[in-house]
């Protein structure tokens, strides 16, 4: 949610905000009639409830013989707070739901355009000829049904299409990479978290995901009208709701593991071979709650975290800035790392890292005090360090024509001091 003070002087950048996401312009208007009438109609309310006040007091010190008028007129007095107590709170409805319709303001570096035309900023690394080394890769899940570490048959059939088991080497290299993600979040100061992956719809809400993502969260309804989530971002974000955070000292820093669920709606014949596109997986999650004068460099800081852990699976990959039309509503500015998946000869998207500025924690209710004594909503990012994609990248970068598959350096600490992945002949 944005500052109504915010909107009613600036209304032109709101708008423009708006224009650049391809979203309506005329919303901005919208959220400041309801503004408008929100409070004609609070006033009405306040004044005739404050004249039922003292209408009361004179009732009680009346003359009887003047009693009688008063008391007439504190009835009528009494119908027409509640109207108006009726108009207020319906005035103040529509002015809630317009002000959440609002996505955050993008940050004016944020490119214009839709979800293909972000920006390269870097490319780190050079994709593997496989050609000159004398033979034609093959995809990660050949890769890894070859090593019996994937087996999406058999997740099929106990859960449905776009569900998987993970076994052997490779679920053990998913174990490995999420805990060398957050071994590195905590040298970095990051507090580690397991987090809930159902949340209740205030919190879903309240971090933007129930707006553009509606269609793709699984929601539990009766009797307990719940919602899983898509990212640990969302219980990290609902964790300090209506709280008053102390950042005098740095910002709070959380490492979230946990796994994650998304129904994938409207991705029908899009990534339908493999886990590059699937219903659950786990993911690596850090979240920060900071200053607002201090988002911008949390931003960067969380996009070298996820480079520096890209360093350590080995990995090419590179860095786009994404454009204002494809970003998520709570997001003022996104940065997502994409490695180079050699079988699709393209870059595919590992992490991403958004600042989020106020918008979130508008909506919750979080706040930190300042010096004059006051409160002011803190900012909030959020990025991925690690989750089961990474598994895509790792495999295909990292093969051999016999079909082994070597475990990057970092890692194999993580996996026993196991440096490859050998083909099985057991049936996967």
């Amino acid at each position: 949610m944005l500052d109504i003070q915010f909107i009613r002087e600036h209304a032109d950048i709101v708008k423009d905000s708006q224009r650049k996401r391809g979203e309506s312009v005329d919303l901005v208007d919208e959220v400041l009639r309801s503004d408008e009438t929100r409070r004609a109609s609070l006033k009405e309310f306040e004044a005739a409830r404050a004249q039922q006040k003292e209408t009361g007091k004179l009732v009680a010190a009346a003359d009887p013989r003047e009693k009688a008028d008063l008391i007439a007129r504190t009835r009528q007095l009494s119908a027409k707070v509640t109207q108006f107590k009726d108009a207020a709170d319906k005035a103040a409805e529509a002015y809630t739901t317009a002000m959440w319709k609002l996505s955050n303001i993008v940050e004016p570096e944020a490119p214009e355009g839709g979800e293909d035309d972000y920006v390269v900023v870097r490319k780190v690394g050079t994709p593997r000829d496989f050609a000159a080394e004398g033979f034609e890769p093959k995809d990660h899940l050949a890769l890894g049904t070859a090593v019996a570490g994937i087996d999406m048959r058999r997740g099929v059939k106990v859960s449905g299409s776009r569900f998987y088991f993970l076994r052997g080497a490779v679920a053990r290299m998913q174990i490995a990479m999420l805990t060398m993600a957050v071994d590195q979040a905590e040298k970095h100061g990051f507090t580690m978290t397991i987090t809930p992956t159902l949340v209740r719809p205030e919190v879903m809400a309240g971090t933007g995901f129930l707006n553009s993502h509606a269609d793709e969260i699984y929601r539990l309804r009766e009797p307990d009208d719940q919602y899983l989530v898509g990212t640990s971002e969302v219980a990290l974000a609902g964790m300090h709701e209506n709280e008053i955070l102390n950042l005098d000292k740095g910002a709070l820093r959380y490492c979230g593991w946990s796994s994650c669920y998304r129904r994938e709606a409207g991705a029908a014949g899009k990534d339908t071979s493999g886990i590059i596109r699937v219903h659950q997986f786990d993911k690596v999650e850090m979240f920060v709650y900071c200053k607002q004068e201090d988002s911008r460099g949390e931003h960067q800081h969380l996009l070298g975290m996820e480079q520096e852990m890209l360093a350590k699976v080995e990995v090419p990959y590179r860095i786009i800035d994404t454009a204002a039309g494809d970003l998520g509503s709570s997001a003022a500015r996104k940065f997502d790392c994409e490695a180079w998946v050699p079988t699709q000869g393209r870059y595919r998207e590992l992490t991403s890292t958004s600042n989020c500025t106020e918008y979130q924690a508008r909506r919750l209710n979080i706040r930190e005090r300042i010096a004059d004594g006051s409160t002011r909503a803190v900012s909030t990012l959020n990025g991925t360090l690690a989750t089961t994609r990474w598994l895509v990248a790792i495999l295909e970068n990292h093969q051999h024509e016999d079909g082994s598959i070597d475990i990057p350096q970092a890692m194999r600490p993580y996996m026993g001091g196991r440096e490859v992945i050998e083909p099985t002949t057991w049936e996967a």
